[in-house]
């Protein structure tokens, strides 16, 4: 009964999309979240050389997850992060930040000290009370109009381009900013995006593990995209390690995860004020447990297929995703052979059908909106690994809904 109410609903809102679709209100591009609210532009503007700014940066958000089944249990997400922070620009290709960012749940009062994210044990156990606060500090060089490199803080999370069973757009909200070194590059024909996240660095008899991220997301653009039929294709990869030399808490507990993905992609950008572009796309996923047990599986694969198309400010969207023993290590749990649930539990060769509906606005420069609702179909699976092994399971639906409202602007101090 509740998975043909939710078919109903997702029917229902995708009538009264299609209504709006006839009004006369002049559309804008990116009609998405990502673009609108999640990202953050990283180009240096060298008319702003000589300015001293203070910026605030908050995304505000109340996200609830409905999930059924075996793969993950659900919760919500109501609360904020801010940034504010102090931003000069002393040359025309140079760009310094710093400040300070906080995240907030509403209703805690106490935060561990570590990233909201499956990176558990290893992190230090400190607390922090009323806002889980970290210092925010960005160096960022020019070096041409294709060239940027980053040090401190990061461009991360939707920058990325990352697919959804390799990065959990949840993350957006509750993961700590990425820090370490980064390299942006983009040309006509090709983009890419290499990082460094250092997660936790030990000293000496330190009690928990080092650990950093080693990323690659790039783009080869086989025309201009632009053009009436846009071709590419993706290539994205993650490495995360734990341990470090000094490392002193086990005997051999090196651990190093990695994940990738391959693919192909078009876009038909159909010119129409409304109906603006439909985007397809094929990914090959891996996982591969290079050292360590830390999970069940030492390599594993997945096969992602995805569409969208987007409508004046709204966006629709649907995919289809499989795998076999792949898992994935800031994906969601829906994209994964393992549950983070119930302990020891497995599952062969899942396969999800998902459904999305997503509406944003820009109400003003540095202030945008966004809505968006998401539907997984989880078909049928054979459970393995603990009492219930061999069980088949029936198909579970699961859904999501939100609400995000980024501010961000910028007050001029001086220009030097």
């Amino acid at each position: 009964m509740k998975s043909v109410l939710n078919i109903s609903c997702l029917r229902i809102s995708l009538c009264f999309l299609f209504c709006l679709t006839g009004t006369s209100i002049v559309p804008t591009l990116h009609a998405q979240i990502p673009e609108r609210v999640f990202k953050t532009d990283y180009r240096i503007d060298p008319v702003k050389k000589g300015e001293l700014s203070v910026e605030i940066d908050n995304l505000s958000f109340f996200k609830d997850d409905e999930y059924t089944g075996s793969f993950m249990k659900g919760y919500t997400l109501p609360g904020l992060w801010l940034q504010a922070k102090a931003v000069y620009y002393p040359l025309e290709m140079l760009k310094l930040e710093a400040g300070v960012h906080l995240q907030r749940f509403w209703g805690a009062n106490r935060y561990p000290n570590m990233a909201y994210q499956d990176i558990a044990h290893w992190k230090g156990d400190q607390y922090q009370k009323g806002f889980h606060a970290l210092p925010w500090f960005r160096a960022q060089v020019a070096l041409s109009d294709r060239v940027n490199i980053v040090l401190g803080d990061l461009y991360g999370a939707a920058n990325h381009n990352l697919i959804e069973p390799l990065y959990n757009p949840e993350l957006n909200m509750i993961a700590d900013p990425e820090m370490g070194l980064q390299l942006l590059y983009n040309s006509r024909r090709f983009d890419l995006d290499a990082w460094v996240n250092w997660e936790s660095f030990i000293f000496r008899e330190d009690v928990h593990q080092e650990a950093f991220t080693v990323g690659l997301s790039a783009r080869f653009k086989f025309n201009d995209p632009d053009s009436r039929f846009h071709f590419y294709a993706p290539l994205q990869a993650l490495a995360q390690h734990r341990g470090g030399e000094i490392d002193t808490i086990l005997t051999n507990s090196v651990q190093t995860l990695m994940n990738g993905a391959v693919g192909v992609g078009g876009v038909w950008n159909t010119g129409h004020e409304i109906f603006k572009n439909v985007n397809v796309e094929l990914d090959a996923t891996g996982y591969y447990q290079q050292a360590g047990k830390l999970w069940p599986f030492d390599n594993g694969y997945g096969v992602y297929v995805r569409a969208s198309a987007d409508i004046y400010d709204f966006r629709v969207k649907t995919s289809y995703w499989r795998c076999h023993q792949f898992i994935s290590m800031f994906g969601s749990p829906f994209y994964g052979a393992v549950s983070t649930s119930d302990e020891g539990l497995a599952f062969d060769d899942p396969s999800c059908v998902y459904f999305g509906l997503e509406y944003s606005r820009e109400l003003a420069k540095g202030f945008s909106l966004g809505i968006d609702l998401d539907i997984y179909e989880h078909l049928p699976v054979v459970f393995r690994g603990t009492e219930q092994d061999g069980y088949k399971s029936f198909a579970k639906t699961s859904f999501s809904a939100g609400i995000y409202l980024r501010v961000n602007p910028s007050f001029l101090i001086k220009k030097f």
